[in-house]
C-alpha cells in the first residue's frame, strides 16, 4: 500500500510543475496572472464539484459551522500558489519556481510538524530529520545552479 500512496505522491509532484507551466501559457493568451489562475481554478473546482456528487456525495453538517475560521482558508492559499507561479514560471523558470517553493514548503512543513500547528501531530526536529532536510536543500541549491 505504501508504494501507491508514494507513487501517488510522486505523480502529484510531477503535476505542479506540468500545472504550472500550462497556466504561465494561460495566462499568455489571457493577459493576466489572475483570469489564468481563477481560469485554472474554475476548471478544478467543476471537476472536483463533479466527483464530489458522483462519489460520497456532498453532505453539509452543523460542524461546518462550528469549526475554526481558518479551516476555510486552504482555497486562499491555493490561489496564491497558482498566482505565484503562474508569475514565476515565465521570469525565473520551471526547476527555480519549483525549487524555491520547495524551500519553502520544507520550511513551513519543517515548523508546523515541530510544533504542532494547525492541529498536526508533532514530529520534533531531531538529528535524522535535520540531515535529511539539509540533504535535500543542499540537492535543491544544485539543481537550480546548475
Amino acid at each position: 500500500m505504501i508504494y501507491l500512496l508514494i507513487i501517488y505522491a510522486l505523480l502529484a509532484g510531477m503535476a505542479l510543475p506540468t500545472q504550472f507551466s500550462i497556466n504561465a501559457q494561460l495566462k499568455s493568451v489571457v493577459g493576466s496572472p489572475v483570469v489564468a489562475s481563477t481560469i485554472s481554478f474554475i476548471t478544478g473546482a467543476v471537476a472536483l464539484f463533479i466527483i464530489s456528487l458522483f462519489g460520497q456525495g456532498i453532505k453539509i453538517s452543523k460542524e461546518w459551522m462550528e469549526t475554526p475560521w481558518w479551516i476555510w482558508t486552504g482555497g486562499l492559499l491555493g490561489a496564491f500558489y497558482v498566482v505565484a507561479t503562474v508569475i514565476l514560471i515565465p521570469k525565473i523558470g520551471a526547476t527555480s519556481t519549483v525549487v524555491y517553493i520547495l524551500a519553502g514548503q520544507v520550511l513551513a512543513s519543517v515548523l508546523i510538524d515541530h510544533f504542532g500547528l494547525l492541529n498536526v501531530q508533532i514530529h520534533t526536529i531531531n538529528l535524522p530529520r535535520l540531515m535529511g532536510i539539509t540533504l535535500v536543500i543542499c540537492g535543491m541549491i544544485i539543481v537550480q545552479r546548475y
